[in-house]
């Protein structure tokens, strides 16, 4: 049967026909006229090549045909109802839900600890499988197969819905015994042992370049619109493992200031302003189509920003 024939409205009214076995009381029922409602009869039988309801002395009696779609014609009724509705909302209090979200080690570090404290409060149903960059490629954030990522992004496909987390600006850690300590020059900065410290865009990674200086990243840029290039010791893709390498005497590690903070109560390690300037870096979640209006997914997107306006 081509199903370009069927008339929506016409299982509506077979519906309300074999309920009341009565096309008058059918048709004030639905609001139709009585003739209106005999077109449609008509054209059921049509459909059905059958005659569905039949006059007799006792009134209109189902045929054997309409009694076997009767309970058909409700359950595909009651499924059409329940998809046009709209969606409930997420009852954060009782519903469980899984989201897997790509994060960055920055972003795991500063953000995802408050996340996690207003989960615990908010949403104890909720499950986290916080992956890392090097887990994910963006085939699988637009297939739904990851809810969202956070991170900063060369490039995004145009079809993500994204929006910005946060800007953060740079300092340095350095140990309280590094020799340059007490004389924090620009001079002395590019003479010092680095540890670079980054994790942009998505998928597996490859070694990095020390002589590639265009895609080292936000510091190495700045310093390169100045003309200048600091000697790089370290490469690390982890931030905890950066910071650690901190107290170390002769680093010294160039982070985003939410990260540097995390060490505040650190004996071991000084925090000092960049001497130069550094553009701010700009964290970024990003998510499917597919996902962009599911309740619990809004109710999620709405809590990370909510926590990273608070951390501001």
């Amino acid at each position: 049967m081509n199903l370009d024939r069927i008339d929506l409205n016409l299982l509506v009214y077979l519906d309300v026909l074999l309920r009341e076995r009565n096309v008058t009381k059918a048709a004030n029922h639905l609001g139709l006229s009585q003739p209106a409602l005999s077109n449609g009869l008509r054209r059921l039988r049509e459909l059905f090549d059958d005659p569905l309801l039949i006059r007799t002395s006792q009134g209109m009696v189902p045929t054997e045909r309409a009694e076997q779609l009767r309970p058909i014609i409700r359950d595909v009724l009651t499924k059409v109802d329940k998809a046009i509705q709209p969606q409930a909302a997420f009852d954060t209090s009782t519903e469980e839900h899984f989201f897997r979200i790509m994060a960055s080690d920055y972003a795991e570090s500063t953000l995802f600890p408050q996340v996690l404290h207003r989960l615990r409060q908010e949403a104890p149903g909720i499950i986290l499988d916080i992956m890392t960059p090097s887990d994910v490629s963006f085939l699988d954030v637009e297939r739904g197969k990851v809810d969202m990522v956070i991170n900063r992004f060369e490039g995004m496909p145009q079809s993500f819905h994204q929006i910005n987390v946060w800007e953060d600006d740079f300092e340095c850690l350095l140990s309280v015994n590094h020799p340059i300590l007490a004389n924090f020059t620009l001079d002395n900065y590019l003479q010092a042992s680095h540890v670079w410290v980054s994790k942009t865009g998505m998928g597996v990674g490859v070694g990095m370049n020390p002589h590639d200086v265009q895609h080292l990243g936000w510091v190495d840029e700045a310093l390169r619109a100045l003309g200048k290039q600091r000697r790089i010791s370290v490469f690390t893709r982890h931030y905890q493992a950066a910071m650690l390498l901190a107290e170390q005497n002769d680093l010294i590690v160039t982070v985003p200031s939410r990260a540097a903070r995390l060490q505040e109560n650190n004996p071991r390690v000084a925090i000092k302003t960049p001497p130069f300037k550094i553009p701010p870096l700009e964290l970024k979640m990003a998510w499917s189509p597919l996902v962009q209006h599911n309740p619990a997914h809004r109710w999620m997107r709405r809590l990370i920003v909510e926590v990273a306006h608070s951390l501001r």
